[in-house]
């Protein structure tokens, strides 16, 4: 099964060999590559699966995904 995870890209860096930036996931940031979503900037919310933003969502989307993947996680940890 694969598993992309909403986080909100907090800094851009333009100019290496791909576009990266922060994307903070609930308080935990990571650098990821934005070369797959160009149109991203600061402040917009984006599917990560390992390490690459495959696709923007916007902010409501990404906290009904948030709260779906909050209660399967509480519902593995309580059984």
């Amino acid at each position: 099964m694969c598993l992309g995870v909403p986080g909100r890209i907090i800094e851009v860096q333009e100019g290496g060999l791909m576009r990266m930036g922060r994307v903070d996931f609930g308080g935990i940031t990571r650098q990821v590559c934005l070369a797959y979503v160009p149109e991203a900037q600061v402040g917009d919310w984006v599917i990560v699966h390992v390490g690459f933003a495959i696709s923007r969502l916007e902010e409501e989307e990404a906290m009904e995904t948030l709260q779906l993947l909050r209660e399967v996680f509480s519902a593995e940890t309580s059984a």
